[in-house]
């Protein structure tokens, strides 16, 4: 009788307060919370038992390794606690407070090639840690990169790391082709002929070259046409005018990181000694580029593409969710398709209010998928978590499972 007793839940007591809801995503809700002992800040990232059913033991496989690895490089958000209810799984992690990678460009005086390198060097020094670590991140995009606060020197760091790693192949595809970015996703994965580290470098060739110009090369007027785009890897460094001012490095650097041939592709450590990236970073280790020619300042070409981009898509995103609506009101109220499955009707208040809450984040700049963003600063001390949110500032006792939780008392970096 000893055995199954051990098995039993452990009820815990609540260790934070819930508050308002950062982002959502299909699977998952973001919401800030505070440790009551500390006062400290985080981001809870809440995931939905029900929509990953059988697949809990592969969340606590994933995030046993990711304990150990987010808090080895200063690039990756660190993962402070972990633990689960009856219904939710949940992450808590640090606050980022510097916004998003492309809007903290938009916000600079002038921005050179120089400048871009030595972002996607940040990039490429978690990615390699993530990989020397078995770990493949798999979304890598600009949403995806945050900075640790507002100042200029701020770190660049990669959220959401590890998640897809959740999913089943065959869930992975069919997760990230509904509702992930294609633009961003290697050919094999639409081949569906396995895929491991090298999507990560495919990845970030497309985010060079967006960091470059203000637009992806893949960015076509549908979906299929994207893919086709891709599978082909047909691309081009047009029109001229917006990449007179970007270098052959750079342009060979994007090209051999969209390789289609996954086994051609650099890798990780071959993309930090490439001349694009490493020649800055020594000119940036000797006082910066002082003295040096920076060349073109690409800041007015990537703005104007970027805000034409972002336009475009919010436009596309505001058709898309009322073509939903009408959709849901003539289904009796319920809706279709995998986007209507996210768990924000768990929100107190219903569905309306958490959208309500998602769009709010979203006018100050707040990310609508799943990484941890919020308005404070905080530092990890790893502590015992909460349960189900009884609503903004509510407080919450949950069953946690025994021997399964985060580690505790990880100090602050």
């Amino acid at each position: 009788m000893s055995a199954p007793q051990a098995q039993q839940p452990q009820i815990q007591p609540c260790r934070y307060k819930v508050g308002k809801v950062l982002g959502a995503g299909s699977y998952s809700v973001v919401k800030e919370c505070i440790h009551i002992d500390t006062g400290r800040y985080y981001a809870a990232k809440v995931i939905n038992k029900r929509l990953m059913a059988g697949r809990e033991h592969m969340v606590r496989n994933e995030i046993a390794v990711l304990k150990k690895v987010s808090m080895g490089h200063q690039n990756i958000l660190t993962l402070v606690d972990y633990f689960e209810t009856m219904n939710n799984l949940y992450l808590v992690t640090d606050l980022a407070l510097g916004g998003e990678l492309f809007d903290r460009i938009c916000r600079k005086g002038s921005y050179y090639e120089s400048d871009a390198a030595d972002l996607i060097r940040a990039v490429l020094s978690a990615v390699a840690y993530l990989h020397d670590h078995g770990i493949v991140h798999r979304d890598l995009k600009p949403e995806n990169l945050l900075f640790r606060t507002p100042e200029d020197n701020a770190d660049l760091l990669i959220a959401d790391f590890g998640l897809s790693r959740i999913m089943d192949e065959e869930q992975f595809h069919v997760l990230t082709t509904t509702c992930g970015t294609p633009g961003y996703m290697a050919p094999e994965i639409f081949k569906k002929t396995g895929h491991g580290k090298p999507v990560d470098l495919w990845a970030l060739g497309v985010i060079t070259y967006f960091l470059l110009c203000g637009y992806t090369p893949f960015d076509r007027d549908s979906d299929f046409e994207e893919m086709q785009a891709i599978l082909n890897a047909d691309y081009s460094f047009t029109p001229i005018e917006y990449w007179r001012g970007v270098s052959d490095s750079a342009k060979d650097f994007i090209r051999r990181c969209l390789t289609i041939d996954p086994n051609k592709r650099m890798t990780a450590h071959e993309a930090l000694q490439h001349p694009f990236v490493a020649g800055w970073a020594k000119v940036n280790a000797q006082g910066g580029a002082e003295g040096v020619d920076k060349g073109t300042n690409l800041l007015p070409t990537v703005k104007k593409n970027f805000n034409a981009r972002r336009t475009l898509h919010a436009a596309i995103d505001t058709v898309r969710a009322i073509n939903k609506l009408r959709e849901g009101q003539g289904a009796g109220g319920l809706m279709n398709g995998v986007r209507s499955r996210e768990p924000v009707r768990e929100v107190a208040g219903g569905p309306g209010k958490g959208a309500a809450n998602g769009e709010e984040g979203n006018k100050n700049g707040v990310r609508k998928d799943d990484s941890g963003v919020a308005m404070q600063t905080s530092t990890s001390d790893g502590s015992n978590g909460t349960a189900k949110s009884s609503g903004p500032g509510g407080c919450c006792t949950g069953k946690l499972e025994a021997g399964e939780r985060g580690q505790q008392g990880r100090g602050d970096e």
